[in-house]
């Protein structure tokens, strides 16, 4: 979903958490022209997937072997960050090279389009275990 994130923050202190909180808040209110008014249903509004849907085959097997999920809905702007909560995407970054042979470690936004291109571009991917 795009047209409303979820907020969040974190920081050593309650205080500290709203601060940032308030900042990201305020940071989301600069690039809307208006906000909807409390209460009113917002439609949701979901990011293009034009290119992950021509990698179709390999998006499938890709979120099974590597991700570790049976099915996850991803958009041309999902990312390896989208998956896990570590400080690197280095152990996802090591199953990429493993399964498919292809190094994605300086892709540093983990965007899976671009990795799947990559992946692609490099070589087939091999069929599921």
């Amino acid at each position: 979903m795009i047209n409303w994130p979820g907020m969040s923050a974190s920081a050593n202190s309650r205080l500290a958490a709203v601060a940032e909180l308030r900042k990201n808040f305020d940071r989301f209110k600069a690039t809307r022209p208006s906000l909807p008014r409390p209460g009113t249903k917002v439609p949701i509004e979901f990011a293009a997937s034009e290119r992950v849907s021509q990698h179709s085959e390999l998006a499938k097997d890709f979120v099974q072997r590597v991700l570790g999920v049976d099915w996850a809905w991803i958009s041309d702007e999902s990312s390896l960050w989208d998956f896990h909560e570590n400080e690197t995407n280095q152990n996802l970054t090591d199953k990429i090279r493993n399964i498919y042979g292809v190094d994605v470690s300086d892709m540093s936004n983990g965007n899976l389009a671009d990795i799947f291109d990559r992946i692609l571009k490099q070589r087939a991917f091999p069929p599921s275990s």
